[in-house]
């Protein structure tokens, strides 16, 4: 993306599609002129032109391809005090697709140009208004996808991991300038700071950093969806159950043993949680190659899985001591939260009092869900995929299990954290070195390396050193308007 900051953009900055209010959001060096020729204030209202402080205007739109005046209410930013360091102004109108083309095509004919995708946060960034951390959080609230990816995405928007990172880089700037104070007083015998004192401000910006990078070490990419895996023994309901809870017949089910070979996906959605279900091959040893490329495919949706639903028949019968075997092998892998069901309960006649006394709540720690979570406690719920008999207190368990695994992941937004987890590993180890000639009492100048390494991967993530490359990686995924 060119950075050209000279020219004056518009675009459309309210969700496209008729609404009852639209806003085009203009911003350049130029505004002021592109905005004149078609926007005239209603009588006593004021000389928008001569405003110093940020101010709305009631008027007119004249557009020459409407006809006639249009009412609108301009929001106008004299100053570089707007969102994007520039002067800027908002119209405010009927939400009236035609109109709304309109008026961005008759302000381009003025003089404006079509905006890219994240232009404007762009020259937000680029002119010192917010960080690169909080531009990225600016594409996180557009794509919440639910109230906790929302909230945290406001979070960093507003500046806390901002101002955690700003203060651990201060506090590296200022031991720089110590250590570096008493390197030129070095003939002198001045000390500046002792190494009790530097290796208390190392561990304390060291802390920040490893706290941060743990966090995106666990933080999942922006626009992942949750992952729940159907698995357990052949001819275990599990096609049966999938089919039930997306409410379609995508999975073939038969009373023969080993019909799926592959996985099948599809979308659930829990009220407002969207999730990725995935029904699997039934738990065996490979017979065949097919069988074995089977299992394979398997494992890797498992692996990859945020909670494994292990399907046990409520007909077991021989097999049972087969499938606790397997459940126990699975359930050492530690590789997701782990949720038994006890399939086909249309078989056991049980009522629904037997079944509300089956239901086990999930356990009220977040934490159960993250790092390398137990086995529920089996049978955690008993269902009929058959007759739909429980499904739904089945979904509410999923959901408010999926939920509170959610909120322990990370407080970084996922395009930050891919970003970011480089630069943060980095910064980590130059501090984790210069601690550690701090204690071994290696000569200051080899410090000061090891923290000015540091100071510049802080300043990657901040957004004090870039390159054209990230910033046209960053904002093209941006939305025109924002």
């Amino acid at each position: 993306m060119p950075l050209d900051l000279d020219d004056t953009i518009v675009a459309l900055a309210s969700p496209p599609g008729p609404a009852l209010r639209g806003i085009v959001r203009v911003s350049g060096g130029e505004t002021a002129d592109v905005v004149a020729k078609l926007f005239k204030p209603a009588d006593g209202s004021g000389d928008w032109r001569s405003t110093r402080l940020p101010r709305r205007f009631p008027g007119l739109l004249h557009l020459p391809a409407i006809g006639v005046p249009v009412p609108a209410a301009l929001m106008y930013w004299p100053t570089r005090r707007s969102f994007t360091g520039q002067p800027m102004a908002e119209f405010h109108l009927t939400g009236s697709v035609p109109l709304l083309e309109a008026t961005i095509e008759h302000l381009c004919n003025c003089g404006a140009r079509l905006a890219r995708r994240g232009e404007f946060t762009m020259r937000a960034f680029l002119s010192g208004r917010i960080d690169l951390v909080q531009a990225e959080a600016v594409l996180g609230v557009i794509e919440a996808t639910d109230h906790e990816e929302l909230q945290k995405a406001l979070s960093q928007l507003g500046g806390q991991i901002t101002s955690r990172l700003g203060k651990a880089r201060q506090d590296l700037i200022a031991l720089l300038g110590d250590l570096e104070a008493g390197l030129d007083f070095v003939e002198e015998d001045i000390e500046f700071i002792t190494r009790d004192q530097m290796a208390h401000r190392l561990e304390a910006a060291l802390s920040v950093l490893q706290l941060l990078s743990t966090d995106s070490a666990a933080r999942l990419p922006s626009g992942y969806r949750r992952r729940v895996v159907l698995a357990g023994l052949p001819n275990a309901g599990k096609s049966t159950l999938f089919n039930r809870l997306i409410g379609q017949q995508k999975a073939i089910v038969s009373p023969i043993a080993g019909t799926t070979r592959d996985y099948l996906t599809a979308t659930l959605r829990l009220n407002s949680m969207e999730l990725e279900l995935i029904d699997t091959a039934g738990w065996e040893d490979a017979a065949d190659l097919i069988m074995e490329r089977a299992q394979r495919l398997r494992g890797e949706q498992v692996s990859a899985s945020d909670i494994v639903v292990w399907c046990s028949a409520a007909d077991l019968s021989a097999s049972e001591q087969a499938d606790d075997r397997r459940l126990s092998e699975l359930a050492a892998q530690q590789c997701a939260a782990m949720l038994r069901v006890i399939t086909r309960a249309d078989v056991m006649g049980l009522d629904q009092q037997t079944a509300a006394d089956l239901v086990i709540t999930t356990p009220s720690s977040p934490s159960s869900l993250s790092g390398h979570p137990p086995l529920l406690p089996a049978p955690a719920i008993h269902v009929s995929g058959e007759t739909g008999w429980n499904v739904e207190a089945l979904r509410s368990l999923l959901q408010t299990s999926l939920q509170s695994a959610h909120g322990s992941r990370s407080e970084l937004l996922g395009t930050t954290t891919v970003r970011c987890r480089d630069s943060l590993n980095r910064a980590t180890e130059c501090l984790q070195q210069a601690l550690a000639a701090t204690a071994a009492n290696h000569g200051d100048e080899l410090i000061s390396m090891e923290i000015r390494q540091a100071l510049h991967e802080l300043g990657t993530i901040l957004g004090d050193v870039y390159t054209d490359d990230i910033l046209d990686h960053i904002f093209s995924n941006f939305c025109i308007g924002k």
